[in-house]
């Protein structure tokens, strides 16, 4: 053998030394960066969370979703709030396991809110279905809003599983999972989330369930004459109805929508002045707080307006509302409220605003 065969090999045994050692050195500062944001701990993480929730004290414990949790799934967490954050505490608001799937994107080094920002602005539905972003700071902090001054280690992506447009599909889940991945190639991230089977089974099963507790109570008021829909809305908010959008609503001591005021052609009361020949009012069980009269105070409004109006109030059947037929009907709706309840899903909370929405 030559010396200049001698001296390739020689060589090329040098480059894969240095090929193994700059790997190595790759790996050993990936695990220090690791190691930084999520220390060591000889419990094991479950447990270790679970004694870390026992011990803390309440202004650091994290609160888990549930009814009553502060916030609106009509907002986009991805808007930046008004008031810098607290650096020390978390933000209450988290995705709902109960009715929500996560895509979690993790970050190989912090990436700034200013950046996210933009990303993530038009991030607010997939299909017919409700996205909502979530973050953690690279202090580890949990933002349900992200906020320019920050930085993230990793952003959550949280999705409706189901709706009254229908669970959500395997397209639908496809598309969140697209913008996933392009978040994760601009940002240099990895993607974590649950197998797509596995939730679109999900899915289907909320589906079917709140399908079986859902249920809308509507009466008609037809006019002997049209009336101009300025008279009507003047006549409506003089019995103490609130104007929401293109309809009006009548509110609970809470600021909740009881039931709701609409024209019965589907147009709505700031769309045009077209006169109204007929109204409809709607009881959205789920979406209204429970009440024992929660029927009979609909009719009570509804016979005001109808002698105001000039009209005559009839149910969903065509036929002319009688005394004494909200008792039953108020009974049975107390009964679904308690389903309701018991199903983790109390009518007018948060969760059921967001399933039935």
């Amino acid at each position: 053998m030559s010396d200049l065969q001698i001296g390739l090999i020689a060589l090329g045994v040098l480059l894969i030394l240095l090929v193994l050692g700059f790997n190595w050195w790759q790996d050993r500062r990936a695990r220090q960066r690791m190691q930084a944001r999520f220390p060591a701990t000889e419990q094991d993480p479950l447990f270790g969370a679970e004694a870390a929730a026992r011990t803390a004290t309440p202004e650091h414990q994290r609160r888990e979703p549930g009814i009553g949790v502060p916030g609106s799934a009509a907002t986009s967490a991805a808007a930046a709030a008004s008031e810098p954050p607290n650096n020390t505490a978390d933000d209450a608001e988290e995705p709902d396991p109960a009715c929500e799937v996560v895509v979690e994107i993790h970050f190989a080094e912090p990436v700034s809110g200013a950046d996210l920002l933009g990303a993530v602005r038009d991030l607010t539905h997939v299909g017919r279905k409700p996205v909502r972003v979530f973050a953690s700071t690279d202090r580890g902090r949990h933002r349900a809003r992200l906020h320019a001054e920050e930085s993230y280690a990793t952003l959550q992506l949280a999705v409706l599983l189901a709706n009254r447009s229908g669970a959500l599909t395997a397209i639908e889940w496809s598309q969140l999972w697209a913008r996933a991945q392009g978040l994760a190639d601009r940002f240099e991230a990895t993607i974590e989330g649950p197998d797509q089977q596995v939730v679109v089974d999900r899915a289907t099963k909320l589906d079917e369930f709140c399908a079986s507790l859902d249920a809308q109570v509507g009466l008609t008021l037809t006019l002997q004459a049209p009336r101009a829909t300025a008279e009507v809305i003047g006549v409506a908010r003089e019995l103490g109805f609130a104007v929401d959008g293109g309809h009006l609503s009548w509110l609970a001591d809470t600021g909740a929508t009881r039931f709701t005021l609409s024209r019965a052609d589907g147009g709505g009361f700031d769309n045009g002045m077209a006169p109204v020949d007929r109204l409809v009012l709607l009881l959205d069980v789920p979406r209204s707080p429970e009440d024992e009269r929660a029927f009979g105070r609909m009719v009570d409004v509804g016979r005001d307006l109808a002698a105001r109006l000039q009209a005559e109030l009839v149910d969903d059947h065509g036929k002319p509302v009688v005394d004494g037929m909200e008792t039953s009907i108020d009974q049975q709706l107390l009964t679904l409220f308690r389903k309701l309840d018991q199903a983790g899903l109390p009518a007018g909370g948060e969760r059921a605003l967001r399933v039935f929405g």
